[in-house]
């Protein structure tokens, strides 16, 4: 753990009077509870505190009764002494466009960051940024109260997919379990994050499934989700996380190609792997970036030539990490 520069973010915090802090694009729930988390850390040090995401905060992390203190927008003016930047790999992965004359603070836990700003904290060994959040709160030495724990603890249970996922530390188990001391209500908490799902998503989970195809001996699925998909359920987008977890399931899948259409040729593609495939290294190939075995990239082009193009690449990758490890 990077001590010094926990402190050297911690001494600007202490000398700040107004904050504001932001999420990437499509914010997830470690950078929302995160952010949630280190308002009220902030408030306890008598400071003015403002959550400004350029994206809405999707559902189920809406849940959380406190996502309401989030404010949907651009960060507008100089009047912030620190502005810091959850998961944002470069300043325009917030989607704010004009902070880059203030003071930013970057924490990260992914491989694929620019050291863009004054202060940079960036840690991919650790499971979340609500991980990272722990440390800091230990030393501005905050009094973790129940609605801090709560969502600490559902930052990394959200990100670390209730502790199924590599990420999954002793380090990051240790730290949830003195956030249950501190009053985190694990059952609930699991309610909210993995037990509210709506008819239309097992609706799409089916779709989606439907679309599932097996290559390069059965150690690479892939799947897609249409926009046609969504318009027919009559919604605009819904988490798909558990649907890749499922397919990652499959005896001998090593990793997950999953296509989201997010235009008529524009898509959003993710990797979930398994075992020694590096799927931020993969990613990286194509323009993206993220952790070992959940990462991502976006790619144009006509449905059928992507596929072909990316699942060539893919079984290509696959094929020199059997080679490099004499499989």
């Amino acid at each position: 753990m990077k001590k010094e520069i926990i402190k050297k973010i911690a001494e600007k915090i202490k000398n700040s009077k107004k904050i504001a802090i932001t999420s990437h694009l499509r914010p997830d729930g470690d950078s929302i509870c995160t952010s949630i988390a280190l308002s009220l850390m902030f408030e306890q040090l008598g400071k003015d505190v403002d959550l400004i995401n350029k994206d809405n905060t999707p559902f189920p992390f809406n849940g959380f009764p406190l996502s309401q203190k989030i404010k949907i927008g651009q960060i507008k003016g100089k009047n912030y002494d620190l502005i810091i930047l959850l998961e944002c790999a470069d300043v325009s992965r917030s989607g704010q466009k004009n902070i880059n004359e203030n003071f930013l603070v970057n924490i990260d836990h992914h491989h694929s960051n620019n050291y863009y700003a004054n202060l940079n904290w960036v840690e991919p060994k650790l499971s979340a940024v609500g991980e990272m959040a722990f440390y800091l709160a230990e030393e501005l030495g905050i009094k973790l109260t129940t609605e801090i724990a709560t969502h600490l603890y559902a930052a990394i249970a959200s990100d670390t997919g209730s502790f199924q996922f590599s990420n999954t530390t002793a380090e990051a188990l240790e730290i949830c379990s003195k956030l249950i001391r501190f009053g985190a209500n694990p059952i609930e908490i699991n309610e909210i994050l993995f037990a509210q799902n709506p008819p239309e998503k097992i609706k799409l989970l089916g779709q989606v499934l439907s679309t599932l195809e097996l290559s390069y001996k059965g150690k690479i699925a892939y799947i897609t989700m249409f926009r046609e998909f969504l318009s027919n359920l009559e919604v605009k987008e819904l988490d798909t996380e558990e649907i890749t977890t499922l397919v990652r399931s499959i005896k001998g899948v090593e990793i997950v190609v999953f296509f989201k259409q997010m235009g008529d040729s524009r898509y959003k593609v993710s990797l979930r792997s398994k075992g020694r495939i590096n799927a931020a290294s993969l990613a990286e190939r194509f323009g993206g970036g993220g952790h070992f075995h959940a990462a991502g990239f976006s790619i144009s082009g006509e449905y059928k030539t992507v596929v072909e193009s990316v699942i060539s690449k893919v079984t290509d990758f696959v094929k020199e990490k059997e080679k490099e490890l004499n499989i």
